[in-house]
């Protein structure tokens, strides 16, 4: 099963500065887990896709679609948790 971590983010968003650095820690121990940061400025049409109405928001999914959404600074902790649930 494929799971997947979108980070909607914009670079002048403060919030999103700090989420970066527990995302980078994650990418580097969870290897089996696609990655991808989504700049809304430049791909709106996939964060209307998403209903990105705040950044960061971050989604978690997999084969059979969105498993959690987060909204804000989350924790390293909840996404991992949400991860699992994902199957990875």
């Amino acid at each position: 099963m494929t799971v997947t971590l979108k980070d909607f983010y914009a670079d002048w968003c403060g919030p999103c500065k700090t989420q970066d650095p527990i995302l980078e820690e994650m990418e580097d121990d969870w290897g089996e887990v696609e990655f991808e940061k989504i700049d809304v400025d430049e791909h709106q049409d996939v964060a209307n896709e998403y209903q990105v109405r705040s950044i960061p928001t971050i989604v978690v999914e997999n084969d059979d679609g969105v498993v959690e959404r987060f909204v804000g600074v989350t924790q390293r902790d909840e996404l991992e948790d949400a991860l699992e649930q994902a199957g990875a």
